[in-house]
């Protein structure tokens, strides 16, 4: 059973209230917000959500009785600091009604992944989870890495931890099972096997060098491995391989031992012994010096597919049992929940969380804490490599805090970077540019706010890197001043590293100059002698210059921020490049449609032959009729 997206069960009531006041927080004019709303507030399920005076949402929360749980926020004596804060700056709110209160907590989970508000728990985490895919829209089915929608048909396993999990895994399964992995394109147009089938990792089906009931049985054997019935699948091997031997086939029987061996590859690669557990995750907590991490183990089938730690944001006096299970909500939103889930700790509403688990999943999903056997071993195990796991974040935080306040003092800032963009653009001669713009924090780089600028003004000349830049700044620049002129918000960068040297800061300083913009500190980037790493030169805007010790922790830091540019720069660029292969002149003929211009490109070759082809030609192509060979030719010679 699928979920219903949130329009399809939830009705938005009296959505706004809100109280006039300063945008200074104001105790007395938060509760006054407050109490205009309790006047109509229902005493239904439902969720709320709290607005400061910019109508940015601070928090999210849910209740079963709305009026009851928001009454609690004028009772401001009662709250913790935090929570005194929050009211403090809310000017309005919004309320959702729902059936229940589980439907409350699943729109809950949806709206704070969507605005992750300042006082909710976050799951600081914007990367999907991978899964291997078995596609079952071809006679003979590939196996693949997917992220993202479920767009195939087809059997989905996962998640997996990462993508190296998946690569490993993937490769295991082709030398095990033989399946095919290429695209349906390359399948069919083959008329000799590719490298994999001579590599022993593909049985060729595209060649017919097996039939369609062989291959079946290989992909029936491939299910029953990613569902946990290894153990069948490697008594089937073993029996094979015997049979081969006594038929002096020995070719054939090492061909199953190499399968075999794969089988144990992957059997032994397991860090975790979970057999008997079948599909379930496993989480636990650690905490020290008021950071959290959440350590989670995916097993599926009885194999460890890996584990993941997570460190969410917002904790700060916010117990461990309700941070644990608001990550649970969250983390489930992305990914469908497994039969079981069991945690280090016993959980408040652990009943309500496992009714809407349940209700996400479409079938039952019991959440537990273990309290003997295997499972207990399980837990520890997790929440030993939590402990471990936090003691390294925060030794890399300090080691980070360190390069932060000694990148202050090199680049002359007030203090420590919150926020640093870093540019750069990519080309080549001139087409299909694109500038880069990307973020990072002391957290590391904050992939959702990259953005990509296609370089589309008519007056920036192809290939000139100082009018790309130009054009880039002020856009970005632009923009912010618009939507951002007071700088209340997150937005605005504490310093800014372009890629280059005295052009392109000249080309930056221009630009901020003209909009009037002289704080905003930013230094360039160019590479040393020779283009060598380790020895690049940095620009003030005053003209200063200096370089690094090639070994200093803080130009490594440095290094990894103007490589991540340029590589975003690169992957816009060759998307960019990409999209403008499959474009031709033919697309902007008035009615010529895929179809026919497939049609075109078969009869002429090329779109320039169609372009310089005669009327008499055109009119023998073939679905070409002589009113639209005449169009055709009129639109290239000006008709």
């Amino acid at each position: 059973m699928s979920v219903p997206s949130a329009p399809d069960r939830f009705n938005e009531e009296k959505a706004t209230y809100a109280v006039k006041g300063a945008d200074k927080p104001d105790l007395d004019a938060g509760v006054a917000a407050i109490r205009n709303v309790l006047k109509t507030l229902p005493t239904r399920p439902g969720v709320y959500r709290m607005h400061d005076a910019r109508g940015d949402v601070l928090y999210v929360g849910k209740a079963r009785s709305l009026k009851s749980r928001v009454t609690n926020y004028t009772q401001v004596n009662r709250l913790p600091k935090r929570l005194q804060r929050m009211v403090a700056q809310t000017r309005s709110m919004t309320i959702v009604t729902t059936n229940n209160e589980a439907e409350a907590l699943l729109l809950e989970a949806q709206l704070i992944k969507r605005y992750r508000p300042a006082y909710n728990v976050l799951l600081r985490d914007d990367k999907s989870f991978p899964f291997i895919l078995l596609r079952a829209d071809h006679a003979f089915p590939r196996i693949q890495k997917h992220r993202g929608a479920r767009k195939y048909k087809g059997e989905y396993y996962g998640p997996f931890a990462s993508a190296g999990e998946v690569g490993r895994t993937l490769n295991a399964l082709q030398k095990l099972f033989l399946l095919r992995s290429c695209t349906d394109s390359f399948f069919n147009n083959r008329d000799r096997p590719c490298l994999l089938y001579q590599i022993k990792r593909c049985s060729a089906p595209c060649v017919d060098r097996i039939d369609a009931a062989a291959y079946a049985e290989l992909v029936g054997d491939a299910k029953d491995f990613l569902t946990g019935k290894s153990t069948r699948v490697q008594a089937k091997l073993g029996k094979a391989m015997e049979q081969a031997s006594t038929n002096l086939d020995f070719e054939m029987a090492a061909v199953y031992r190499d399968r075999l061996k794969a089988l144990t590859f992957i059997q032994g690669s397991q860090a975790v012994n979970a057999e008997g557990v079948g599909d379930a995750d496993i989480f636990a907590l650690a905490s020290k010096s008021g950071v959290m991490c959440i350590q989670a183990f995916f097993i599926r089938g009885g194999q460890n597919w890996g584990h993941r730690s997570f460190f969410p944001a917002h904790t700060a006096d916010v117990p461990e049992d309700e941070v644990l299970a608001s990550f649970l909500m969250q983390f489930y939103e992305d990914v469908p929940p497994p039969k079981t889930i069991l945690v280090d700790r016993a959980l408040a509403e652990a009943e309500l969380l496992q009714e809407a688990l349940t209700e996400r999943a479409g079938s039952k999903v019991a959440l537990s804490v273990p309290q003997r056997g295997d499972r207990v071993r399980l837990i520890k195990q997790a929440s030993r490599n939590a402990e471990e796991a936090l003691d390294r974040h925060q030794a890399e935080s300090t080691t980070q805090a360190k390069i932060f306040r000694e990148m202050a003092e090199l680049f002359e800032l007030e203090g420590p970077p919150d926020r640093i963009e870093i540019y750069d653009n990519s080309h080549i001669q001139g087409t299909n540019a694109v500038g880069a713009m990307v973020v990072a924090g002391p957290e590391g780089f904050r992939k959702g706010a990259y953005r990509k600028f296609n370089i589309r003004r008519a007056e920036t000349v192809p290939g000139d890197d100082f009018a790309m830049m130009r054009e880039v700044m002020e856009r970005r620049f632009g923009r912010a001043q618009r939507e951002d002129p007071d700088r209340e918000g997150k937005e605005w960068p504490a310093l800014m590293l372009i890629d280059g040297g005295k052009g392109q800061v000249s080309a930056v300083k221009a630009v901020l100059d003209e909009l009037g913009i002289e704080d905003v500190p930013f230094i360039g980037v160019s590479k040393g002698p020779d283009r060598n790493a380790g020895r690049e030169t940095f620009h003030f805007p005053d003209g200063r210059e200096f370089t690094l010790p090639v070994n200093a922790p803080v130009m490594f830091h440095l290094q990894r921020l103007r490589d991540e540019a340029h590589r975003f720069a690169i992957g816009a660029h060759r998307q960019k490049r990409a999209k403008a292969i499959g474009v031709s002149s033919l697309d902007e003929v008035p009615g010529i449609g895929p179809a026919r211009k497939k049609a075109l490109l078969m009869h002429f070759g090329t779109a320039r032959a169609v372009k310089n082809a005669a009327l008499e030609d055109l009119q023998k192509a073939p679905g070409v009729s002589k009113a639209m060979a005449q169009s055709i030719f009129d639109y290239f010679h000006g008709g």
